[in-house]
């Protein structure tokens, strides 16, 4: 049984293959390729924004949880990035069925990881001069859903915590509900904000979601390759 759930969450392993650099050294080196100008000749606010995106991981968890789980192994980095890309997806969650959303500590919390979310993704786009390539875009892709349920599902949290549109919500799945019904831009018009708050986090939410699917989505599903299928090579 031990052996079916290792080849289940680890796969082929590499039998304890350590990368040249971890996880963090690689991050500083590729901070170090941007100021240093070695694979673009950017300036201006270009290079400010990149910098930043290229610095700021290392404000979070994240990459220290692949740094420890780095030292056993390419496969167990991946399946801890795996649980906490989870995590992250669940703590909202958590917070709307348990009503916590009155513990200022725990929405400060959820604002921190929410932070690290939100900067990865284009990160991994204008900031990732030396970063490695996936070893599966469709898992980046798959990452990448998680993502955006995660990023709903605090914005649902966010707007359970006060009194921000025109009624209520009474139950916790509707703040999921409206939630998601804005990041799609139907609008029901069920529930609508009538607080400057309210309508600040409609807005950014409605931004973040444009950016997030017409750039980044893009930018993941164009390096996909297919087999099975869906792979026009496959004739049989």
């Amino acid at each position: 049984m031990k052996k079916i759930i290792k080849k289940l969450l680890l796969g082929k392993t590499s039998k304890g293959f350590q990368p040249k650099f971890n996880p963090i050294q690689k991050r500083i080196q590729n901070i170090q390729s941007i100021w240093n100008n070695d694979h673009q000749e950017d300036n201006g606010i270009e290079k400010i924004v990149r910098l930043f995106l290229a610095s700021s991981q290392l404000l979070f968890p994240g990459i220290y949880i692949k740094y420890w789980a780095s030292k056993k192994g390419i496969e167990y980095q991946d399946l801890a990035l795996d649980f906490y890309v989870l995590l992250k997806v669940v703590f909202p969650i958590l917070i709307l069925i348990n009503h916590w959303q009155s513990h200022v500590w725990i929405i400060w919390i959820l604002v921190y990881v929410f932070l690290e979310t939100v900067l990865y993704i284009p990160t991994l786009i204008f900031a990732s001069d030396l970063f490695s390539k996936p070893r599966s875009y469709k898992r980046s892709m798959l990452l990448l859903f998680f993502n955006y349920l995660e990023i709903a599902f605090v914005y649902a949290v966010f707007y359970s915590c006060d009194n921000y549109l025109n009624k209520p919500f009474f139950h916790w799945f509707d703040a999921i509900y409206f939630s998601i019904v804005t990041s799609s831009s139907i609008g029901y018009g069920d529930y609508y904000p009538i607080t400057t708050i309210g309508k600040f986090l409609v807005t950014t939410q409605a931004l973040l979601f444009l950016f997030f699917i017409v750039l980044f989505l893009n930018f993941f599903s164009t390096k996909v390759k297919t087999k099975g299928y869906f792979d026009h090579e496959n004739l049989e």
